[in-house]
């Protein structure tokens, strides 16, 4: 049974979060990305909790109302405060002092990997969807021929001030035509904006774009067994920057591409997704 809960952090934020699994269960912890949320992860979460993990997806920082800095301070959605957010969750969740399972999709996957980066001693495996490695998607946002940065185009948009309001000005209009075009159900973006559909809320998710512009983040080698997840018809994320990166890490490292799936992996191929991330954490126990 997936329970929503507050996770109050060492922080003082209180973080909504779904949870569900054993209490004494090995922690897996899971970051959604934009425009999304917690309801990413609804059909990985009763699946790892009949694996006998202990599941934890959070709504991050700015998407909980709990945990919602003024997003006008751009500072307060800085980077690292995002990786810590997501230590003190685990830490909340009941794995101070251990070692977790980590998930990510899209800025959440950026997330996983500044935690990888910074933490590998507190993961026992790292999972991402979608989005690479930041050393290779630098690198192919800077090639010549501009495939990536053409596919990134949106990220720019985001930086202007306006566009918080054009997306969900008409009910919503341009968000929901732009998730229902990437192949997210209908049902799947009503639960995304009941927690994003307000101008605080998505003022807030667009802040991290804000605070750290071009996705620029320095994340060296990581060495910690991963699994990364790539849909070969993802719109933003194109092969450079996917396939390039094996090249950062230092561990065990598996990828998985999903010929048709495009970037919401978790909303079109659940299963698929659900079966790759189980067998990772088999093979990888805490």
């Amino acid at each position: 049974m997936v329970e929503t809960v507050g996770l109050k952090t060492r922080s003082g934020f209180t973080f909504t979060a779904d949870v569900t699994g054993p209490d004494g269960g090995d922690l897996v912890l899971l970051l959604h990305g934009f425009p999304e949320s917690r309801h990413s992860w609804r059909a990985a979460l009763p699946e790892l909790a009949k694996a006998g993990h202990r599941a934890v997806a959070p709504d991050q920082r700015g998407y909980s109302p709990g945990a919602r800095p003024d997003p006008k301070v751009l500072s307060s959605y800085a980077f690292g405060k995002l990786i810590a957010d997501a230590v003190d969750i685990a830490d909340a969740s009941g794995a101070a002092g251990k070692r977790f399972h980590l998930v990510g999709h899209d800025w959440g996957g950026q997330v996983a990997w500044g935690v990888a980066g910074k933490h590998p001693e507190r993961l026992a495996s790292l999972t991402v969807l979608s989005r690479p490695h930041p050393s290779s998607f630098r690198r192919a946002l800077l090639k010549e021929d501009g495939d990536q940065k053409h596919r990134s185009r949106h990220h720019r948009k985001f930086l202007e001030p306006e566009t918080g309001q054009m997306l969900l000005e008409d009910n919503a209009r341009r968000l929901r035509r732009n998730l229902a075009r990437q192949g997210v159900p209908q049902a799947a973006i009503e639960e995304h904006l009941s927690v994003l559909g307000s101008p605080q809320a998505l003022e807030a998710a667009l802040a991290w774009y804000r605070a750290n512009k071009g996705l620029a983040a320095e994340v060296g080698e990581v060495k910690v067994p991963t699994l990364y997840i790539w849909g070969d018809a993802d719109a933003t994320v194109g092969p450079d920057a996917a396939h390039g990166t094996r090249e950062f890490v230092g561990a065990a490292y598996g990828m998985e591409v999903l010929p048709g799936v495009g970037h919401f992996i978790m909303d079109q191929v659940p299963a698929k997704a659900v079966g790759l991330l189980l067998a990772h954490l088999g093979r990888h126990p805490v």
